[in-house]
C-alpha cells in the first residue's frame, strides 16, 4: 500500500509591488518583497528589496534587505547592502552591512550581537 506524500508547504513566494502603487499600512510576507512603490506603513519580510525608484516612510524587519531607493524610519536587519543610489534617513540595527559608493546615508546604525 502506498501512501500519497504530505502536501509541503507552499514555497514563499516574491511579492512585487509595482511603481504605480502606493499604499499606507502595513505588509507582511514570509517571502521576498520588491518594492517599486512608495509605502507608508511597516513592511515585514523574509527579504526585502527596495527599487532606485522605490520608497519606503516606517519600518523594515527582514533577514536581509536591499536598497536602492529612499527609506526613512528604522530598519531592523540581518544583512543590509545600500546600493550606490539608496538615499537612507534611518536607525538601522544589523548584523553585517554592505555599503556602496555614492550612497548615502544618515542616521544611527547599531550592529546586533
Amino acid at each position: 500500500m502506498t501512501t500519497a506524500p504530505e502536501s509541503p508547504r507552499a514555497a514563499a513566494g516574491r511579492s512585487l509591488i509595482a511603481a504605480d502603487v502606493a499604499i499606507t499600512g502595513d505588509i507582511g510576507s514570509e517571502g521576498t518583497v520588491e518594492i517599486a512603490g512608495s509605502i507608508n506603513g511597516k513592511v515585514a519580510a523574509r527579504n526585502v528589496v527596495l527599487a532606485a525608484e522605490g520608497q519606503i516612510k516606517g519600518m523594515i524587519s527582514a533577514d536581509t534587505v536591499e536598497l536602492r531607493g529612499r527609506m526613512e524610519g528604522k530598519i531592523s536587519c540581518n544583512t543590509l547592502t545600500l546600493r550606490s543610489a539608496a538615499q537612507v534617513q534611518a536607525d538601522i540595527n544589523y548584523k553585517s552591512v554592505v555599503i556602496e559608493s555614492g550612497a548615502q546615508i544618515e542616521g544611527r546604525l547599531t550592529r546586533s550581537a
